[in-house]
């Protein structure tokens, strides 16, 4: 067996990787990952020794053509990850009216909303579930800080600071995606199963179901927070603000529109909003032209929108919301009353908020509750603490099951020296892959899953619920 570890760390960059190259006869073993950490693993068998050492060669010259070089593994330690360098400060706002806070223990990025839930996602990797009434319903830990959580129709998926991308619609969160190697993920979006990623380089990334990269683009930023899709575009915000890419299969600009440095974005059906840090929301039509600005006293950390853009909130740096009308009027801007917003979403006339102090907050953002707090007069908050966290999540995790009971079979099958998953049960294209974790695949396997769901694009499935291991 023949090893050759490599690293790359930068003392004033965000590189502090290492890749390993093992040849074990026919067999090529590649880990990669950050310094410090477990990495990830990928193997791939040759049809003789000499052609997995020939491959090993070459992976080997191209890490060293990018600035790899050997070292001695363990000698350098893991380096914090990267986080949003950006400071907030206290509001000196009227307070807004806060119906509950859950702090969750620790600064937090993630936050999705539906009817029936609220969920947050911080930097110690704990992911927690409310109802509206603010009470904890489930919870789960990832191996590291939880970076974003977005929707993807009936899944919800967790960017984590461990490289992975997390379904979180089973009892144990799955790995849905590894994002590749070099790629420090910074934010996320998915749409019907198509992964988008920006990272700390200003890079944006794009990979299909089957976690294999489609396209990669360098920004004219430097760094890149916003990434948006909608299944046939990408709008990608960065230090020099959005650019909007076309087609999934290539890389092509359809335009780029100049602003300050982007910390986040929304999306509409027709349009998208950036909030900048030069004290502004700007809202692009997908075409690329200017739609609206709406102007605050600070930074933008955060926004968000009313169904439509009837509304457009936003979070500036100095723990405060803002509301403006869909043609920039300033309606009103209150303090949080629980640190500046990460991220936010609006939803059923309520302002929900993630913050720097680790909260997730509920504020009323009805027009009579907004007129009652510019008024002096508000509402008695529930505040609430998150619940001793759980262990660490084992996504490799599998219940053995000795027949179906009602679920869908799938195999596990090789093509083209790939693993694939296809459908043996009754009524579904037998032809079709099925989405479904890489770490979790196994040559000949059968696995039985709750359901499956055909994606919108269609040609392919995605697994929803449960997945166990039939023997």
């Amino acid at each position: 067996m023949k090893t050759t570890y490599l690293e790359l760390s930068e003392d004033n960059g965000a590189a502090h990787k290492f890749y390993e190259v093992c040849v074990e006869a026919m067999n090529l073993i590649i880990k990669y990952g950050r310094i410090g950490t477990n990495g990830t693993v990928s193997q791939k068998t040759f049809a003789t020794p000499a052609a997995a050492q020939k491959e090993a060669e070459k992976k080997i010259r191209q890490k060293k053509s990018k600035g790899y070089a050997p070292a001695k593994k363990g000698v350098r330690k893991k380096r914090p990850i990267t986080r949003r360098h950006i400071e907030s400060y206290a509001s000196t706002s009227k307070k807004s009216p806060l119906l509950w806070k859950f702090d969750s223990g620790a600064a937090a990025f993630g936050i999705f909303v539906d009817d029936n839930h609220c969920w947050v996602g911080n930097q110690r990797g704990s992911i927690y579930c409310l109802n509206h009434d603010a009470e904890v319903v489930n919870q789960y830990r990832l191996p590291n800080g939880v970076k974003s959580l977005v929707s993807d129709g009936l899944w919800l998926y967790a960017g984590c600071d461990d490289g992975n991308v997390y379904d979180l619609t089973g009892k144990i969160p799955r790995q849905a995606y590894e994002v590749q190697e070099g790629v420090d993920i910074f934010w996320m979006d998915i749409s019907d199963a198509t992964l988008g990623v920006s990272d700390a380089n200003g890079t944006v990334f794009l990979a299909d179901h089957e976690n294999e990269e489609l396209w990669r683009n360098q920004s004219a930023g430097s760094q890149a927070w916003m990434v948006r899709c909608d299944g046939n575009n990408v709008f990608h915000g960065h230090t020099n603000g959005v650019t909007a890419y076309s087609g999934l299969k290539k890389a092509k600009i359809k335009w780029t529109y100049r602003t300050g440095s982007v910390l986040f974005g929304w999306q509409e059906e027709h349009a998208v909003y950036a909030g900048c840090a030069d004290n502004r929301i700007v809202a692009l039509k997908k075409s690329g032209e200017l739609l609206q600005e709406y102007k605050t006293d600070r930074s933008v950390f955060s926004c968000a929108t009313a169904p439509g853009g009837e509304y457009v909130f936003a979070g500036d740096n100095a723990s405060s919301i803002y509301c403006f009308n869909k043609e920039g009027k300033r309606l009103w801007k209150l303090a949080t009353g629980c640190g500046s917003a990460y991220s936010m979403q609006y939803h059923n006339e309520k302002v929900y908020i993630v913050t720097t102090s680790g909260h997730l907050a509920c504020i009323d953002a009805s027009e009579e509750a907004i007129k009652q707090a510019e008024a002096g007069n508000l509402p008695q908050t529930k505040d609430l603490k998150a619940p001793k966290p759980v262990d660490v999540a084992d996504s490799a995790a599998l219940e053995s099951v000795r027949a179906a009971n009602g679920g869908v079979v799938l195999h596990c099958v090789k093509q083209a020296g790939k693993l694939r998953l296809k459908v043996v049960s009754d009524g579904y294209h037998k032809n079709w892959n099925v989405q479904f974790p890489k770490n979790l695949r196994e040559a000949g396997a059968r696995y039985v899953v709750d359901s499956i769901k055909e994606a919108a694009q269609g040609g392919f499935y995605r697994v929803a619920g449960d997945i166990r291991k039939l023997v």
